[in-house]
């Protein structure tokens, strides 16, 4: 089918959208836009600013505790809020698909990926044969890059690697042919290859079939060069909404310009800025304009109603009494530690490291880590970098080689290491919720460490406690908390926090800021690297390569468990020698 360039009609219109919770507290209020055949939207926002909420509205459905109260959301000509019972179902999937973020989750782990499919066809008659049912399912696997041999269908989602588990999302939603597809945050927790090669198929398949679609995201460069239009959400409110081109060259909403300053650039090593305090919640937001109090060109005009949309030329539109009308600047950064000036011996040296589970995923790795330096461990899922992470950390198994740590051998298992030595080298997990016991307050938490390293217990505790809050920029009521009442930029503090109680000389950081926000993401960043300044030593997995520009002085790439390039990070991004590592760089989401 040829690509859609032009039609008549929106394909879904939404007007006057709102949904509540409880006591009328509205979570998102006054949302109209329109999408056309082909055309992706971009939702953005950090979380809380209602986007996730808008795009499951979409398809006439809220959260417990929340209902949809007002407005019209119209898919193809058909009024979806007035739908129920059976009519609404053959919807959702028919005229609507929806792709969730994690499909681990998503797809049923009892179901091969071939009855997966032939379920979803069945269950939305489509008055197809049973040969034509099959020739739908393999048609579509092709289109996002799946094998559409026998073999492949009677594989079980977890015999997938994650790429392929969002391929097979993808093919749910594409294969009964829908009009509108809305995406939550489906690329998050992949590597950028990857990511670039879900997105590639994305667009592709929207363009060909002619179906909008609405992606969610809280990353304005992952959707850089996928979406066609831009709508930014902060507080249940559109404060600002363009085409790709302008909204990128031009942001006039501060909050967007924030976010997008926020964001590290594998391009360049820039200066980021994270957005001062926190998005209101529902039933809290201030007179006015909400983001008012975070605003640095808030004016007292700005607080006596809330800025409507205004339009500007090329179909831009901003909520703003005080809107920008200049480009975004930046300024660049050095990294911190003068690796040209270094002359001390490594804190860690790492030789002929291999690492085995029911195969070999690690082989003869080699390397060594400066005092003071950051060095980053990049490389897509199952390079191997999460398993050289945990074998540094005594968590691993079945490894075999010669590790030193500050001049002394260092037991490749944490139980074989003192407590004097465990203490010096802390880990932060990728899930700070899942590290964190749900049943523990945040003070029960960071005491344990102090108790078991150093005896400290009581008033001396609690003001220890304090004041490493303090210094992860949290306040001292949060020690009474649990961490269900914390976002998830707060549980990451408090992991690292933990981590800092140990009073470590090494901090080995396991994609801490790949579910983050991009603000909350940069004020994490911002911390390590003043640690780093204090003397912290850090060893940082991660797969964004635009992170690893932003915090590191030295990367290691890895590729099937081999090491293929290292080197000052500068000159590896800049002047890529491995072809591996020209490859993650092509597929790496840049501003630029």
């Amino acid at each position: 089918m040829n690509a859609i360039t032009e039609i008549d009609t929106a394909v879904l219109q939404v007007h006057d959208l709102r949904v509540e919770l409880s006591a009328q507290v509205d979570v998102v209020s006054g949302i109209s836009f329109s999408l056309h055949a082909g055309e992706i939207l971009g939702l953005v926002g950090e979380s809380g600013s209602g986007k996730t909420t808008l795009a499951t509205a979409l398809l006439a459905h809220a959260r417990r505790g929340a209902r949809i109260v007002a407005g019209q959301v119209q898919v193809d000509g058909q009024a979806l809020l007035s739908l129920e019972g059976e009519a609404l179902r053959r919807a959702r999937g028919s005229l609507i698909g929806y792709v969730a973020q994690d499909p681990a989750t998503a797809l049923n782990p009892a179901l091969r990926i071939g009855n997966l499919l032939r379920e979803t066809l069945a269950v939305h008659p489509l008055q197809l044969d049973r040969a034509a049912q099959q020739q739908r399912i393999s048609e579509t696997l092709r289109d996002v890059g799946l094998p559409d041999d026998p073999e492949f269908l009677r594989r079980f989602p977890h015999q997938l690697s994650g790429g392929q588990q969002q391929r097979v999302m993808l093919a749910l939603a594409f294969v009964l042919r829908p009009r509108l597809i809305v995406l939550d945050e489906p690329t998050t927790a992949l590597d950028v290859s990857t990511q670039a090669h879900i997105l590639a198929t994305l667009r592709r398949l929207c363009k060909s079939q002619g179906v909008a679609a609405v992606y969610v995201s809280h990353d304005l460069a992952v959707i850089k060069d996928l979406v066609d239009r831009v709508m930014v959400m902060y507080a249940g409110r559109i404060v600002e909404t363009a085409t790709r081109e302008v909204l990128f060259r031009r942001p006039s909403h501060p909050y967007t310009r924030g976010l997008l300053a926020a964001i590290p650039d594998v391009a360049g090593r820039r200066e980021l800025q994270a957005i001062a305090g926190q998005a209101p919640a529902p039933g809290q937001r201030p007179q006015g304009c909400s983001f008012g109090p975070r605003c640095d060109r808030f004016t007292s005009a700005c607080a006596v109603a809330e800025p409507p949309l205004q339009a500007l030329p090329a179909g831009h539109a901003v909520a703003c009494l005080n809107a920008h009308d200049q480009p975004l600047q930046v300024r660049g950064l050095t990294p911190i530690a003068a690796l040209t000036t270094q002359t001390q011996a490594p804190l860690l040296s790492i030789s002929g490291l291999n690492v085995a589970y029911d195969r070999q995923v690690l082989f003869d790795i080699t390397l060594q880590v400066q005092p003071g330096e950051c060095l980053a461990l990049v490389g897509e899922s199952g390079s191997g970098k999460t398993s050289l992470a945990r074998a540094v950390a005594g968590l691993g198994e079945n490894a075999e080689g010669q590790l030193s740590y500050a001049g002394r051998p260092l037991p490749l298992q944490a139980r074989q290491r003192d407590a004097g030595l465990r203490h010096q080298i802390q880990y932060i997990f990728q899930n700070p919720y899942r590290a964190l016991n749900p049943r523990q307050t945040v003070y029960q938490t960071l005491s344990a460490p102090l108790e078991h390293f150093f005896a400290i217990k009581g008033a001396a505790a609690r003001q220890r406690v304090e004041a490493v809050l303090q210094r992860v920029s949290l306040s001292a009521s949060v020690a009474d908390l649990y961490p269900h009442s914390l976002s998830g930029g707060e549980r990451q503090r408090v992991a690292i926090a933990r981590a800092l109680l140990c009073e470590p000389r090494l901090l080995i950081c396991d994609e801490i800021t790949s579910a983050l926000d991009v603000s909350v993401q940069a004020s994490i960043l911002d911390l390590l690297r003043q640690l780093q300044r204090e003397g912290l030593t850090l060893l940082f997995v991660t797969h964004d390569l635009g992170v690893v520009r932003a915090i590191a002085d030295r990367v290691l790439v890895l590729k099937v468990g081999r090491v293929v390039e290292q080197g000052a990070v500068d000159s590896v991004l800049d002047q890529p020698q491995a072809a591996y590592t020209r490859s993650l760089l092509e597929h790496s989401p840049t501003l630029g």
